[in-house]
């Protein structure tokens, strides 16, 4: 089974505090909330899924990030946190890094795409479209052409066509990915999200990105901090959906119980626990398989 490290890829410090993350200690302070990747070690190299910000945002945050996000998220941007110098800290060059996986293209996920110059990208091809397409105020805000000098490797997959994934719709063959790494629609939060679900020893661990906030939204009776609900209604482009995809993951956990991992990009509590660290950590020596 493929060998994994859990990377924290830059906080989020969003106005709201506990309002936001559920535990901060006042409402006054700003939260905490994390950027969850998953670095892999399969045959054809390492596999990236989601990037968080890269070191050019570290950079140049005016001319990489939306001022209107950099007020409400700000973000910590400390360059030993990014997914380059995390994977460098594991003994592992930039350039092993041979795919990338999207969830979707919201800035904080992929900020680090131009720091990985050999890697595919893969992702929906709805994604991609809706990205470049920028039809709204908000889209412009939330995707930024600064970081996409990876266009040209960009590799895009219908989500209407492929395999069934624990009776979910999916593209379950990646171009040079390993078979392990399956892509999953879960649209809502943007038109083209996806989940990534990657076989593990366990069973399935999924990276479900932002179809989902905070680990109460897969219990049985959902709950959610009420800024960070308030956050996730704003930012949705299909509400609709992402209901609904919620509640088909909550029933997916419920079923499969311990064979499956179902993890945010976002929730610090669910980082801590599969990772072993806090999130303010970068990634060392230790790896999961």
């Amino acid at each position: 089974m493929l060998k994994y490290h859990h990377l924290n890829c830059i906080c989020a410090c969003p106005l709201g505090g506990r309002l936001m993350d559920g535990r901060a200690a006042s409402v006054l302070q700003r939260g905490t909330l994390c950027c969850h990747c998953l670095l892999l070690e399969t045959p054809q190299g390492l596999t990236l899924i989601d990037t968080g910000y890269g070191l050019n945002d570290v950079a140049n945050p005016a001319q990489r990030l939306s001022s209107l996000f950099l007020w409400l998220m700000s973000p910590d941007l400390r360059e030993e946190m990014t997914a380059a110098r995390q994977i460098e800290s594991l003994g592992f060059r930039r350039e092993d890094v041979r795919h990338i996986v999207l969830t979707h293209l919201d800035f904080d996920h992929a900020g680090g795409l131009d720091d990985f110059p050999l890697a595919t990208v893969h992702m929906l091809r709805r994604e991609r479209d809706a990205a470049k397409a920028q039809r709204t105020w908000l889209d412009r805000q939330r995707y930024r052409p600064a970081q996409w000098a990876s266009a040209a490797r960009w590799q895009v997959y219908d989500g209407a066509q492929g395999d069934r994934w624990q009776g979910l719709q999916c593209v379950r063959t990646l171009q040079g990915v390993a078979d392990d790494i399956v892509l999953v629609p879960l649209p809502g939060h943007t038109l083209g999200h996806a989940g990534v679900a990657v076989r593990t020893a366990a069973g399935w661990m999924m990276m479900a990105g932002d179809a989902y906030f905070h680990h109460g939204e897969m219990q049985p009776e959902p709950w959610c901090p009420p800024g960070l609900r308030m956050y996730q209604t704003l930012m949705e482009k299909d509400r609709a959906a992402r209901l609904s995809n919620q509640a088909r993951l909550r029933a997916l956990k419920a079923s499969l119980g311990a064979q499956l991992e179902i993890l945010s990009a976002h929730d610090p509590n669910e980082f801590e626990r599969v990772s072993g660290r806090a999130m303010h950590v970068p990634a060392g020596q230790a790896w999961r398989a």
